[in-house]
């Protein structure tokens, strides 16, 4: 990570900001304002109560995201799928790193920071945890929200269906705590795999390694079994308690509201290291930062699985959220947007609540252009369709996310020709700077 926040640095897209900021509230007031006005990345260098620098929206954009996997971002799901499934030739993935010199902190010394108005307190939300199957031994990248309480102890939403979920339950049918480590600031690479769709027994540290290119240098932790990649800012070293369960939230959620107080994990922090001059990552959530990387892992998992079942899929986004999924086709007969429609079902079971069809000439990474193919190319009464009382969002008890509504914006079969989109012929060879005084 510190690597691509010198790269964004050295080209100017970085924004520093030396005045001191409080964590509590202002550091999530400032970069939410900020991101809405120019949606850079932002390096605190001066928060208040702490001796870290804290940076913001490193991977809030397409094209950043992209670029640190090398790919072309218009063409994500493609390039992506084709990386995580084949990687870059890598024999070894890991290699024993050259000692490093870390610092021994507290809790109490990092950056703690109060995000939405209601929170229950300071949050955790860029660490990913590493953990291994207490069965089969595969590793394991995801993100939790976690809650600090003090020095010894986080609380931690470990949503279910997700692998260190299950892992959790594994050593607590055994009656045996799960140790983990939080990452802050971990490499680039593993910021996409930890967020990626990968199947059960995929290791994601190791695909992350695979889309870097090259071995992944690895050390031991102090306090747990478990390796970690030696390059991570911050490294917090614990264990979930088994059958525990304590107070955690309010939380401001990515879906714009505010999670309830629940009872959730306990994770026992037994130690905190860190690089002599680490950078602390923030993920406000909510942002591009963190919704963005749910969408394209969304949409590439929905092209890789449509891809294989039916033709002419050209490109899937998820916009402007992730339950809505666009999916753009090359249509090769009568009734295929419906197919794609209900396979989409299928192969995105949890987030596609809505689900749009469109042709090549339409933009998808516009709302816009989609809208209008909607507003233009679809009736209501034959080219939507809803189906009733399927649920999606997994946590979702009122069944506010049940049912989905599919949109057939395809132009009609067999009239191709009567929806031609009009152009302006030579609009593209137009310079604006040959014609106005734009100064």
């Amino acid at each position: 990570m510190r690597e691509f926040v010198e790269r964004l640095r050295a080209r100017g897209d970085l924004m520093v900001v030396d005045k001191e900021v409080d964590p509590f509230h202002e550091l999530a007031a400032v970069t939410h304002v900020a991101m809405k006005k120019w949606g850079k990345p932002i390096l605190f260098t001066n928060v208040k109560g702490t001796k870290f620098p804290v940076v913001t929206n490193v991977y809030g954009s397409r094209e950043r995201l992209a670029e640190v996997i090398g790919i072309d971002a218009d063409d994500f799901c493609r390039q992506w799928s084709n990386l995580a499934n084949l990687g870059q030739g890598v024999d070894a993935p890991f290699v024993k790193a050259e000692e490093e010199e870390r610092i021994d902190v507290k809790m109490s010394d990092l950056p703690l920071i109060t995000y939405s108005d209601r929170d229950g307190g300071a949050y955790f939300t860029s660490a990913m945890f590493i953990a291994n199957d207490p069965d089969t031994g595969v590793g394991n990248l995801s993100y939790h929200r976690s809650m600090y309480i003090n020095d010894e102890e986080l609380r931690c939403r470990l949503a279910p269906r997700h692998h260190l979920t299950i892992y959790h339950e594994k050593a607590e049918a055994k009656g045996e705590y799960l140790e983990a480590a939080m990452l802050i600031g971990a490499p680039a690479t593993s910021f996409l795999t930890a967020a990626a769709p990968l199947a059960y027994d995929a290791d994601e540290l190791e695909v992350a390694a695979r889309l870097k290119g090259e071995p992944m240098p690895m050390r031991k932790c102090k306090h747990i079994d478990l390796e970690v990649p030696a390059e991570t800012e911050i490294v917090i070293e614990g264990r979930f308690l088994p059958n525990e369960r304590r107070p955690e939230g309010p939380f401001g959620e990515f879906m714009g509201y505010y999670v309830p107080e629940g009872p959730n994990a306990v994770f026992e922090v037994l130690g905190v290291n860190v690089r002599p001059d680490a950078l602390f990552h923030s993920i406000l959530c909510g942002s591009e930062e963190e919704v963005l990387t749910l969408e394209l892992s969304v949409s590439a998992n929905i092209f890789q699985r449509l891809s294989a079942a039916l033709p002419g899929i050209l490109n899937v986004t998820c916009q402007p959220f992730v339950n809505h999924a666009i999916v753009q086709i090359d249509p090769q007969f009568e009734g295929h947007a419906r197919q794609v429609m209900l396979a989409t079902i299928g192969a995105e079971p949890i987030w596609a609540k809505v689900i749009t069809v469109v042709d090549a000439d339409v933009d998808i990474y516009d709302m816009d252009d989609v809208m209008w193919a909607t507003l233009t190319r679809c009736r209501p009464d034959k080219d939507m369709m809803i189906i009733p009382e399927t649920p999606s969002f997994y946590r979702d008890e009122d069944k506010d996310h049940w049912g989905r509504l599919l949109v057939d914006a395809t132009k009609p079969w067999g009239r191709e020709d009567e929806f031609l989109r009009k152009t302006i012929r030579m609009a593209k060879d137009i310079d604006l700077a040959d014609w106005f005084d734009t100064k």
